[in-house]
């Protein structure tokens, strides 16, 4: 994987603006919606079981978060991810949470064996928690994973035979084979809500235009990470500096990606 195939992968984006469906949670549903736009692509947000699959017969991608669960939402996204696999449409899955309660971990781990999931993308207490690791959860945010992570990741992706991403201060990117550290970021991304959940959406875009989903998830997440690095520079405190994310992606040339993405295999 070259930068300039990270760049050609934005530029797609870019030019076919793939429709990206979601089944989120309502704290950041708005914010998930827009940085889809800013990304490229174009958000679709329904989760009533009376469309979710023909809805999603027509998208790109499919994004699932289980931020603000209930039983209901849980039926939705089964439909909803039953048809995507019927299409071969990329799952993208945020297990916000898991960890935190059994009704998260059970729904998460039912969402991974019932569906064929794509991509997993969590913080590593919650994709240690599934990847039957000591990892620790506080409310809806990582307490610590014991063990190395990337070794986790990596045995957890090539048996799930699935892509995980585990975010932190450098995101981990892994099929069992490929490992990719995501360097790109600010700490002031820590500092507002929803920054995840716009990471899965931005993945999600990037998803719906290739075929390979660990250089999908790296230049989705590289970025989202030099976007974030840009807001940063002139941002007063969070509120600021989530405005000026919102712009930042919206302006960032794909041609950003050949200099600006730090990107490294390990």
């Amino acid at each position: 994987m070259t930068p300039a195939q990270l760049s050609d992968l934005f530029a797609l984006v870019r030019k076919n603006r793939p429709l990206v469906h979601h089944i989120t949670n309502y704290v950041t549903v708005n914010d998930c919606a827009n940085i889809t736009i800013c990304a490229g692509g174009a958000p679709i947000m329904a989760d009533a079981i009376e469309e979710v699959a023909e809805m999603t017969g027509i998208v790109g991608a499919l994004v699932l978060n289980i931020g603000t669960l209930n039983k209901i939402q849980i039926e939705s996204m089964l439909a909803a991810g039953r048809k995507a696999n019927e299409q071969k449409i990329p799952i993208i899955l945020d297990p916000v949470g898991a960890g935190a309660t059994r009704f998260r971990t059970d729904t998460a781990r039912r969402l991974l064996d019932e569906l064929e999931i794509t991509i997993l993308k969590g913080n590593a207490g919650e994709i240690g928690v599934l990847a039957g690791a000591d990892g620790k959860v506080r409310g809806v945010d990582s307490a610590g994973l014991t063990g190395d992570p990337v070794a986790i990741a990596k045995a957890f992706a090539s048996c799930a035979g699935i892509t995980v991403v585990v975010s932190g201060a450098a995101d981990i990117v892994t099929d069992g084979k490929r490992v990719l550290l995501v360097e790109n970021g600010h700490p002031m991304m820590g500092s507002i809500s929803g920054t995840g959940c716009m990471a899965a959406s931005v993945t999600g875009a990037f998803a719906a235009e290739s075929k390979d989903m660990v250089q999908a998830a790296a230049a989705a997440l590289a970025a989202f990470g030099i976007a974030g690095e840009r807001a940063a520079a002139g941002a007063r405190g969070p509120y600021s500096f989530k405005v000026a994310l919102f712009d930042e992606l919206a302006g960032l040339k794909p041609a950003a990606l050949l200099s600006a993405a730090k990107i490294r295999s390990i």
